[in-house]
């Protein structure tokens, strides 16, 4: 299945798991993200993202220079369930 099938898809089961209220409180929190201006200071696909560290799920600090070292370098954001 491509990608944008699966994230259409992905959208549409979540949409029905979410009540009118709750999905109008998240389209009014996007559109307010929208309106602030912070899709001006995203990278946009194919920017090279800076250089970062940060501390691997075992306490070890790592860095996005050593990583691209070992090969192609892929960084998810998962804000998880709450």
């Amino acid at each position: 299945m491509p990608l944008k099938d699966k994230l259409d898809e992905t959208r549409t089961g979540s949409a029905k798991r979410r009540t009118a209220e709750q999905r109008a409180i998240m389209q009014r929190a996007t559109e307010d993200l929208r309106a602030s201006g912070i899709l001006d200071t995203v990278l946009k696909a194919g920017q090279v993202m800076p250089a970062f560290t940060g501390t691997s799920h075992d306490g070890r600090t790592i860095g996005s220079a050593g990583l691209l070292q070992q090969g192609p370098l892929v960084l998810s954001f998962f804000r998880g369930h709450w």
